[in-house]
């Protein structure tokens, strides 16, 4: 018996240290390693040994506590006036059943309110006087969360004043991103050279907690209020009455809610939200059930973790069978190309569903799927379709398997697989597929920088023949008196500013040339790393990959990649245009002393006294620094502010040293 308590203990122990790991990695970090159904099958496995085990249930175990810590990373920590408790979740018509029964045993004709279960970041809004005085995440949920106010102030559903200025309201809602905003946001990551999010949930959070507001407004965050916490100079006897007052506020509540009295009524109600949710703008995770009188809620309280009148269900994981017709092949804005499974619909979730990336050759060897295969299809997170595995057994005779293959599907270049990755790219920077995202990159503002230079522009003019590749923009000026007349970037003030703005970039630091080039793998960092290596375009046009490895932190992909792009010859014939037109090809030479930081390496974090963390950066690398988003070994210096958040916890840490903006002024000055 002790042998067997002690295995339970290892277990208990073992569960208890990976559900926190992916707590963290889901609340705090916004990157969760696992799927939410993973995530509940260890949560149910704990759950059920302390269930049997109750005399080893400690106080700190994931059960008994509410998800996320309190993080410092957008602002100041604040004190919940109200607990922003997490919800018992359940998996079986049974659980809700009881559920529902249970309550009906202890109140008198309870009612209850179904709804969906948005999979976002909880927030609570403080209202005082009628005015938004502040904002805060749910941390930790019982005693503290971050102050999120400016970036809540830039969400269009957050309201800011209401007509009924009570002397004190405070609601809670979810903060999501809907899936069109999402998709923008990754295309944008693409293009960019940066890691695209996981997944809209893990977007939104890492977007409220943004330092920088300006990004949360460009990102196009949504908020659903779902609760009233408390309230001052009113009183309120249901759920339903207050969403009823909040609409009157102009407060954006959760849609489409039931109000049920029996078990199949709420049964009914669950059912309904998960065939409608394939068909929702945005994500959701479950449904919620809670009892819609707020005195029964008081009667009830709740555990340490939970209220004990509302419970959230979660969706079955559901996946079919159908047979795949055809393998598409697209093309995306850096040139890589996707293989697209075509299948017979099939109903999953709610919706119908006949398409599933096959994300790369790798992936279709590793299952190896061929055409007029039966495969096994899911819904991941109920959204994303996946294949999981082919029916082999259902194999038709004579099916042969597939392959890429090595030429556009689009422009019929040479298509090749990009060393030690999975990734086959089309090798024409002009191919139709690329050439609008390719040109978006190319006058953003980590590039050329040319304002005024937007996305329904570059569309308009590519359509009517004016932009076939990056050069053609400083060609523009030519055709003035017509784009005038054609009026697709504007009337004639709107194209002399843009035509303008198109001349002064051509004195911009060539680094941002070679970031607007689009080198697979190559962002801004890098190419000031290659520019203060070789000084000039022409020169690193004859670097050699050796030569290009000897430059700081470049690899054998990254080497591989640029040798590539300099060696075609229609790319040398664009910068040879570009040359011709003045755009700077050599980089200024670099004052005495402005290496002082050469060989260094700093991450910023926190709201600095008097420099914003963009002219933080330029100022280390102007001075021959190199500045990343996130600690490491490798890391010389931690640049720290007030509000530091995890990157400060993680210098310690890992021994970095940390300074503040004037010990950085130090080091310039030494």
């Amino acid at each position: 018996m002790e042998q067997d308590i002690q295995s339970v203990k290892r277990e208990l122990t073992k569960l208890r240290k990976e559900i926190r790991h992916h707590n963290d990695r889901y609340y705090n970090e916004d990157n969760p390693e696992i799927s939410d159904y993973e995530y509940d099958q260890l949560m149910l496995r704990l759950k059920s040994l302390e269930k049997q085990y109750p005399e080893l249930i400690t106080k700190n175990s994931p059960t008994q506590m509410v998800g996320g810590r309190a993080m410092r990373t957008a602002g100041v920590l604040v004190k919940h006036d109200v607990p922003m408790l997490s919800l018992a979740d359940v998996f079986s018509k049974e659980e809700i059943y009881a559920f529902v029964e249970e309550l009906q045993q202890a109140l008198k004709d309870p009612e209850f309110v179904v709804e969906e279960k948005i999979d976002g970041l909880s927030m609570a809004l403080r209202y005082r006087d009628g005015k938004l005085e502040r904002a805060i995440t749910r941390g930790d949920g019982i005693v503290q969360g971050e102050d999120v106010t400016a970036n809540a102030r830039v969400i269009d559903d957050v309201r800011q004043e209401l007509p009924d200025p009570l002397p004190y309201f405070e609601i809670r809602g979810e903060v999501y991103m809907e899936k069109a905003a999402f998709d923008r946001v990754n295309e944008r990551q693409e293009l960019l050279c940066l890691k695209p999010f996981a997944n809209p949930r893990n977007c939104a959070a890492g977007t409220l907690r943004q330092l920088d507001s300006r990004i949360t407004k460009e990102r196009h965050l949504s908020m659903f209020v779902f609760n009233l916490q408390t309230a001052e100079g009113r009183t309120f006897s249901t759920h339903t009455e207050a969403y009823d007052y909040m609409h009157a506020q102009g407060i954006k509540t959760i849609h489409g809610y039931r109000v049920c009295r029996t078990a199949d009524e709420v049964w009914q109600a669950i059912e309904a939200i998960g065939e409608s949710r394939g068909d929702l703008a945005y994500d959701i995770d479950g449904a919620v059930v809670k009892l819609n009188s707020l005195k029964d809620r008081e009667k009830l309280g709740a555990t340490s973790k939970v209220p004990r009148w509302a419970i959230a269900y979660k969706y079955p994981p559901e996946e079919k069978e159908t047979v795949i017709r055809k393998i598409e092949l697209s093309v995306g804005r850096t040139g890589r190309i996707t293989p697209t499974a075509v299948f017979d619909p099939i109903r999953l979730c709610g919706t119908s569903v006949e398409r599933a990336t096959l994300h790369n050759q790798d992936f279709i060897d590793s299952l190896d799927v061929r055409i007029g295969d039966t495969v096994r299809v899911y819904k991941s997170g109920e959204i994303i379709p996946k294949i999981k595995e082919v029916v082999k057994s259902k194999r038709p005779a004579g099916t042969e398997p597939f392959k890429i293959g090595d030429t556009c599907p689009v422009c019929g270049a040479p298509a090749v697989r990009m060393e030690d990755t999975a990734d086959i790219r089309c090798q024409n920077p002009n191919c139709p597929a690329q050439l609008e995202n390719h040109l978006l990159n190319f006058v953003g503002r980590t590039a050329m920088d040319i304002k005024g230079f937007g996305e329904a522009a570059i569309h308009g003019l590519i359509e009517q023949g004016y932009l076939k590749n990056i050069a053609d923009i400083y060609h523009l000026k030519e055709r003035r008196d017509a784009l005038i007349e054609s009026g697709l970037i504007g009337k004639e003030k709107n194209t002399d500013k843009l035509l303008a703005a198109i001349e002064a970039s051509k004195q911009n630091d060539p680094a941002r040339l070679v970031t607007g080039f689009g080198i697979p793998g190559i962002g801004r960092a890098a190419a000031r790393e290659l520019m203060r290596t070789f000084h000039s375009i022409p020169a690193l046009m004859q670097a050699s990959e050796e030569q290009i490895l000897a430059v700081r932190d470049m690899g054998g992909i990254s080497a591989k990649a640029i040798t590539r792009f300099f060696a075609d010859e229609e790319n040398q014939r664009e910068i040879a245009d570009m040359a011709k037109e003045g755009v700077k090809m050599e980089a200024d030479a670099q004052a005495a002393g402005d290496e002082k930081l050469a060989g260094k390496t700093f991450v910023i974090t926190g709201t600095l006294p008097n420099l914003g963390r963009k002219e933080c950066a330029a100022l280390i690398e102007s001075h021959g620094g190199r500045v990343t988003g996130s600690v490491s070994k490798k890391t010389d210096y931690l640049v720290a502010g007030e509000a530091a958040g995890s990157k400060l916890q993680k210098a310690q840490e890992l021994g970095v040293e940390v300074i503040d903006e004037e010990a950085l002024r130090n080091l310039l000055t030494l």
